[in-house]
């Protein structure tokens, strides 16, 4: 009877946190299990921020911490606290994936050392120095099928980029686009400060994430262009950090090549989130931010601010919990990746995942 899929979580923060309770609250908890965690923080906090969380709530099972590590629902979780990738031996832990959620590496050679020290695979929850620096770079409902198992370093891009690249390429097939411009409005994160102080290079970070809008830099047009070379030299892009816990937003402006009218641009993207219903959602229903909180789809393209001027400008605007539906493509990479070198790993059962 096949074995779990022996995951391992580096940096237990926002998404690392994340992507343990979703897969917790998946089915695929069946066939996946995470054995240890590196994370320089104290046992104690690790144990407390997996209990309680501001944004997504208690977790929905039992946590405990025992032999200097976590137990979650009886199943024990090696925890180190290394700061440096040699810092674990990976490869006494006999783990198949290494799900890299610190951001700290970037580039090839920072990203080899997990594999000099004994990790025979990387999925990085950010998209890397740059595509050179890895062997693939996932989006979930685009690429997956191009994966051949063979690789190593598998970057799963970022939040905004899996958000806008499922939309952009809907438009690009149906109408052509000559040009976008993608403004994020981006929930606060934490490398900003509460109250102004000393902090960042980028003197914008240096003030209270709470208290103003602040425009930061961004790499999403570089993203976009990854997936959608046909778009190279065709994109911009600015991202706005608003405070907001979670869930965030982009506005889509795209000179498109052919005509179009509001009716069909809907029509289009209604029928996306029908084909892809558990990646894409669309709504034309009032909403607030809020209402996308724990949301599990990369993207949900709101229709009431969604419209057309002119034949050839659109406007969409779209949504995503930014948190909660990274961590699910996560996880759908986890599965995606794993089912090429162990294909029969999604058979195995709940009683594999707590004994074996």
């Amino acid at each position: 009877m096949p074995h779990p899929i022996r995951l391992a979580i580096n940096g237990y923060g926002r998404i690392g946190r994340c992507f343990l309770r979703a897969l917790h609250e998946s089915p695929l908890r069946h066939s996946f299990q995470v054995v240890a965690i590196n994370e320089p923080a104290d046992l104690d906090s690790m144990a407390y921020l997996t209990r309680f969380d501001s944004t997504h709530g208690i977790f929905p099972g039992d946590v405990q911490q025992r032999d200097e590590g976590l137990v979650i629902d009886g199943v024990p979780i090696h925890v180190s606290h290394a700061r440096e990738p040699e810092g674990v031996d990976w490869a006494a832990l006999d783990i198949d994936i290494l799900v890299e959620c610190s951001g700290r590496y970037g580039t090839r050679a920072e990203l080899e050392r997990f594999l000099a020290a004994g990790c025979p695979r990387l999925l990085l929850s950010h998209p890397g120095r740059s595509a050179r620096d890895i062997d693939f770079t996932l989006i979930y409902g685009i690429n997956q099928h191009a994966l051949t198992g063979e690789e190593r370093l598998v970057s799963n891009a970022s939040c905004t980029t899996n958000a806008v690249v499922p939309v952009l390429n809907q438009l690009q097939q149906a109408f052509g686009v000559e040009h976008a411009f993608l403004t994020t409005l981006h929930s606060v994160m934490n490398d900003q400060p509460l109250i102004d102080g000393y902090h960042h290079s980028d003197l914008r970070r240096t003030r209270s994430a709470m208290q103003s809008i602040v425009p930061v830099a961004t790499g999403l047009a570089q993203g976009v262009e990854r997936f959608l070379p046909a778009l190279a030299g065709k994109v911009q892009a600015k991202a706005i950090r608003v405070p907001t816990l979670n869930v965030s937003a982009i506005d889509i402006m795209a000179q498109l090549s052919s005509d179009a009218d509001g009716e069909r641009l809907h029509a289009l993207l209604r029928t996306a989130a029908q084909r892809q219903p558990r990646l894409q959602a669309y709504s034309d229903a009032p909403h607030a931010s809020v209402d996308f909180n724990h949301d599990p789809h990369s993207v949900v393209v709101d229709g009431s601010q969604t419209r057309m001027n002119g034949p050839r400008l659109a406007n969409i605007f779209i949504w995503f919990d930014n948190e909660w539906g990274f961590a699910c493509r996560l996880l759908d990479a986890v599965q995606a990746w794993s089912a090429l070198f162990a294909p029969h790993a999604e058979e195995a059962p709940e009683a594999a995942l707590r004994h074996g």
